[in-house]
């Protein structure tokens, strides 16, 4: 990796990279909390958690599921091993390094695989599970900001090596905030679904 990013970029990047590490460090803390409950499920199935909150928000519940234990441990483990890196990436580009295009795709193909990962989740956990954990929903809303964090950062640097003018075009969109608005589209949806199902 470089340091031989020009001040305009730093400054435009850092606000991103902040953003990254306050939702890397919130689905850290959650992805925690999940795998200390995974363990305690793993000793005693009817073990009961804060978060229990009724038949329908109930960790434990999603948590004694098959979709919970997918590869064959935890899901919370993932995030453990994932956001650490991303944290990484988050620190060293607030200090100005820029890392090569193959470190910077390789982030967005894994977060990629991770975004769509969670959301898996919460459609299982909406549709089929028939209950949600409010630990993992903060780890699908955290992972989303992440996700357009880092898409956000390709973009700018020309990662996916788009041609000049599709790349103004895309930069053009990002400085008019049309990220923020499918961010914003996507979590009232989230949030919309919950409330009409489960409130």
């Amino acid at each position: 990796m470089t340091t031989d990013i020009a001040a305009p970029a730093r400054a435009a990047h850092r606000w991103v990279y902040a953003e990254m590490l306050v939702f890397a460090l919130i689905s850290l803390f959650a992805s925690f909390v999940l795998a200390i409950d995974a363990i305690e499920l793993a000793a005693d199935p009817n073990a009961q958690f804060s978060c229990d909150i009724s038949a329908t928000i109930s960790c434990s519940k999603v948590g004694l599921s098959w979709q919970a234990n997918l590869l064959g441990f935890p899901n919370a483990y993932l995030g453990l091993m994932a956001e650490p890196v991303v944290i990484t990436l988050a620190v060293a580009g607030l200090s100005g390094v820029r890392f090569p295009r193959w470190i910077m795709l390789g982030a967005q193909i894994v977060y990629s695989i991770g975004f769509a990962f969670a959301y898996w989740l919460f459609f299982q956990s909406y549709f089929v599970i028939g209950a949600l954990c409010p630990w993992c929903l903060t780890v699908t809303v955290a992972t989303t900001f992440v996700m357009f964090s880092i898409t956000r950062i390709n973009v700018q640097d020309n990662n996916f090596v788009l041609t000049e003018r599709a790349h103004a075009a895309v930069t053009r969109w990002l400085r008019i905030g049309i990220d923020f608005g499918l961010l914003a589209i996507i979590l009232a949806g989230v949030a919309a679904a919950i409330l009409s199902k489960y409130l």
